[in-house]
């Protein structure tokens, strides 16, 4: 339903999914004044998003309320995966026999944290952040629980459960991508 005065906009304020805040109908989060409070303007600076010489919003580029900029490209990330792969095969590095029983469980965990930011991106749910750090801590964990499990006596058993663990959680998310990508 909409208000009188203004047909076009909703009774309540939109929120922004990401903050909580606010937001007005270009999508930009306001600072949470009261609802038809004008806020005070401010200065665009040079690098500020609101349209300072030299900033996204200004001359040099268009203004995005919301958006992040970026520089690098999307074929970058993949350039560099392509290279990293190429050198890693040319210089064949040797670990330390001491990481080699941490190694596998790590992969495994890293494979799980990029299929599960693939599904998210797909669902269009992905947060770097939560990548990120579902990366780093998937791969801390697995690699503490087989350090854990060594300092045990049980060491293999422990990698193996973390293998199956993880294995299972790339399958789920492998199936979710099947379905999302060719529907069956």
């Amino acid at each position: 339903m909409t208000r009188p005065d203004a047909p076009d906009l909703p009774d309540k304020p939109q929120e922004d999914a990401a903050h909580g805040a606010p937001a007005d109908r270009s999508g930009a989060v306001s600072s949470g004044t009261q609802a038809g409070s004008p806020e005070p303007a401010e200065p665009a600076g040079p690098g500020d998003p609101a349209g300072g010489p030299g900033g996204p919003g200004g001359p040099d580029g268009p203004a995005q309320p919301g958006r992040r900029l970026t520089v690098v490209g999307t074929a970058t990330p993949a350039l560099a995966l392509v290279a990293g792969l190429v050198a890693g095969f040319l210089l064949l590095p040797a670990a330390p026999g001491w990481l080699a029983p941490y190694l596998p469980v790590a992969v495994v965990a890293a494979l799980d944290a990029l299929v599960g930011g693939l599904r998210a991106a797909l669902e269009r749910v992905f947060d770097d952040r939560v990548f990120v750090a579902s990366f780093l801590m998937n791969t801390a964990v697995a690699v503490l629980l087989v350090l854990l499990g060594d300092r045990l006596g049980v060491g293999g058993a422990l990698t193996t459960a973390v293998v199956i663990m993880f294995g299972i959680r790339i399958f789920t998310n492998a199936t979710a991508l099947r379905r999302r990508l060719f529907g069956v």
